[in-house]
């Protein structure tokens, strides 16, 4: 009997896909829209994301302008961007919000490259664990005798293909992170 390790897939690949998030919310020193993906202000009670009260723009490669749809919310997008930790000073005309990033340094370039290197450790943590649960399973099917010992080993084998495919793509997409981060 062959064990299916279809939920174990789809966890590994919500995990590439939160860690894809969390490198595509580190700025490379040109302006990206995914970088307000964190950012939310209170509209009307609740807390909303900034793309959900405002349209966001790339006018250039190092700016982006917020328009509100209320332009009341001026002021709280702006208090939000400036308690976040994107280190960068919002400039509010009244009208519209620029956010200017400035051009990388070396010293902060390798920062940035240490914190996506982390996030690619967590998301391989976690990639380890959901292996280890599916280990737990196979060796509970073993227990209960609904599978044989030949079947336990190859289901422990398939499950360690899964998670260095998954691991390869972490790397893939570590390698080219790095690389979007150090090119000037």
């Amino acid at each position: 009997m062959a064990v299916d390790f279809k939920d174990y897939e789809k966890r590994m690949e919500k995990a590439l896909n939160h860690l894809d998030e969390e490198f595509g919310a580190v700025r490379a020193g040109r302006a990206n829209a995914k970088v307000l993906d964190r950012i939310t202000v209170e509209y009307y009670g609740s807390e909303t994301p900034l793309n959900g009260v405002a349209t966001i723009s790339t006018p250039d490669a190092r700016t982006l302008v917020i328009q509100p749809w209320d332009s009341k919310l001026l002021k709280d997008i702006q208090k939000a961007i400036l308690v976040s930790d994107l280190g960068i000073n919002p400039q509010n005309d009244g009208r519209v919000i620029r956010l200017v990033f400035p051009q990388l340094t070396e010293e902060r370039r390798k920062d940035l490259v240490k914190q996506v290197r982390k996030f690619s450790e967590e998301g391989k943590v976690a990639m380890r664990n959901i292996r280890r649960d599916g280990m737990d399973y196979v060796k509970k099917l073993k227990k209960n005798s609904e599978i044989t010992e030949d079947d336990q080993k190859k289901a422990e084998k398939d499950l360690q293909d899964l998670l260095d495919k998954m691991i390869k793509k972490v790397d893939a997409a570590l390698a080219a992170k790095e690389k979007e981060l150090m090119s000037i």
